[in-house]
């Protein structure tokens, strides 16, 4: 008689906790998602069910600027929703691509070039990265606002979220850029391979689970904050999260719109971090050698 896996003598309460914890995290979800497709009417029913009759009255609504044809239901079209998207899209996408531009740079240079003061250069990037958001406001507000001209303008909030998510950036790419053997550089330079070629070529093939890793990081920080963004842009350049809010008001709250748009808003991250996180899967087995 074969000894009983460990799995066999599992208490039942571990896999009831595991059913709660799940719920609890898919409960919430679950509700925005039916509520984005009811009507206000059957949202503000005392007697509503989870049974109704689905529509998609309130995404049309949230997405009647970018629609190929005129919602019936709409008889003005607010773009505020549908631009508050693309700004959140745009802002996210070029923050995250400038920092690991930058971060990947900052990041090699500190592993591999001996220089004065590189280790407390690279305690000092993850000390700043414990700086919470809300200390730097007050500062970057007056700077941003009255020496640079940057308030409510896309550069301004990019520059702010590359400068809050590089020093994480810098500091997780290190551990990934310490693993490349150094010998591989050596042979790159010797088949003729400029500094640069041997940085885009050689490295960066090598530490794609640490650039989707941080990718992942770094597109959710931009995508969902909030203090700065309410701060520091204006009505044109909105994001999502800072459009949702103001939306909330004492009177005639749209729920069915708002959750519409608090689904829109959670679908781009679902899409990248599935995406980044193929490629660390693949740089994880990449070495994998088959029996």
């Amino acid at each position: 008689m074969s000894a009983a896996s460990p799995y066999d003598r599992q208490n039942p309460t571990y896999y009831a906790l595991i059913v709660a914890l799940v719920m609890m995290s898919i409960a919430p979800i679950l509700l925005m998602l039916l509520t984005s497709f009811r009507v206000n009417v059957d949202i503000m029913d005392d007697t509503a069910s989870l049974f109704f009759i689905p529509t998609i009255r309130n995404y049309e609504t949230v997405l009647c600027n970018v629609l190929p044809y005129a919602p019936e239901h709409v008889d003005y079209c607010d773009p505020t929703f549908g631009r508050a998207l693309g700004n959140s899209i745009f802002v996210a996408l070029i923050s995250t691509g400038l920092t690991l531009v930058l971060g990947c740079m900052a990041a090699y240079a500190i592993v591999r070039f001996k220089f004065v003061g590189r280790g407390a250069i690279s305690l000092t990037t993850l000390i700043m990265r414990m700086v919470p958001p809300a200390v730097l406001l007050v500062p970057v507000f007056g700077i941003w606002t009255y020496q640079f001209g940057l308030d409510g303008t896309y550069a301004g909030i990019i520059l702010v979220y590359v400068a809050l998510n590089l020093p994480f950036v810098i500091w997780i790419l290190q551990s990934f850029i310490v693993q490349v053997p150094i010998q591989l550089e050596e042979a790159a330079k010797m088949d003729g391979a400029g500094p640069f070629q041997t940085f885009f070529l050689v490295v960066l093939p090598l530490i794609k689970p640490g650039l989707a890793a941080a990718s992942i990081f770094t597109f959710r920080i931009a995508w969902n904050e909030f203090l700065l963004a309410n701060t520091l842009l204006d009505r044109n350049t909105r994001t999502v999260p800072v459009t949702i809010v103001n939306s909330l008001t004492e009177h005639d709250i749209d729920w069915g719109v708002i959750m519409a748009t608090g689904m829109l808003l959670a679908v781009p991250p679902i899409i990248f971090t599935f995406i980044a996180s193929k490629q660390i899967i693949t740089g994880m087995t990449a070495g994998a050698v088959k029996g």
